[in-house]
């Protein structure tokens, strides 16, 4: 038993919670991909990480806290990994799960100022803030901003793409909206218009609201 066969599971219960509201042990045992997982459960249980509330597990404070950097770490690595790498998406996650064990704080701090401190992960799931985060918001206007804050004539460049519509980030990427990418902002009303390149695209609001970009 390694650490990180720990840590996969305190973040496979962190993300049972967010999916079903709870984690169920027998789905937990189930989906979790290490060996002798009830051995790994009884040493988190011993640990105070988690408690057997009737047929489920729950975060103890002190597994909440370790569970929620471990999943902060592995949805940063996933935004580093889609938005800056490229990295494909049937390669992305096992790659983050990979390397989410090598993130100290001072480097997933620096990854999240980075990527301007992104709010969620390509998949759409939330992540968790860090005090660099909270510092930002609360000293300076953060660098990455939704589309929709931009003023008219504003140029910027695309640092990525918040949705949890993958239907729709695969119409953005069509277009040529990719992380990189620099637009200039042409109108807000009635619908957004963006100039890129020699072409003019139309966003409504939701879609706008995605697109997360930094000023040139």
């Amino acid at each position: 038993m390694t650490d990180q066969h720990l840590e996969e599971v305190l973040e496979l219960v962190w993300t049972l919670e967010e999916d079903h509201g709870r984690a169920e042990k027998g789905l937990l045992i189930e989906k979790v991909e290490i060996p002798a997982p009830e051995e790994t459960l009884n040493r988190l249980i011993q640990e105070g990480y988690v408690k057997i509330a009737d047929t489920h597990v729950e975060l103890t404070k002190k597994g909440r806290a370790d569970a929620r950097l471990i999943i902060r770490r592995h949805r940063l690595a996933e935004r580093l990994l889609n938005d800056v790498l490229e990295v494909k998406d049937d390669a992305m996650d096992s790659n983050a799960c990979k390397f989410e064990h090598f993130l100290d704080e001072e480097v997933t701090t620096s990854i999240c100022t980075l990527l301007g401190h992104p709010t969620s992960c390509p998949h759409g799931k939330s992540i968790p803030p860090g005090n660099c985060c909270e510092k930002t918001r609360q000293e300076i206007k953060p660098v990455v901003a939704p589309l929709t804050e931009l003023r008219s004539g504003d140029v910027a460049k695309i640092s990525y793409i918040a949705t949890k519509y993958h239907e729709r980030l695969d119409r953005l990427s069509s277009m040529g909206l990719l992380p990189g990418v620099q637009i200039r902002l042409h109108q807000r009303q009635p619908t957004y218009i963006i100039q890129m390149g020699e072409t003019q695209i139309a966003l409504d609001t939701a879609i706008a609201r995605d697109i997360y970009v930094r000023l040139v």
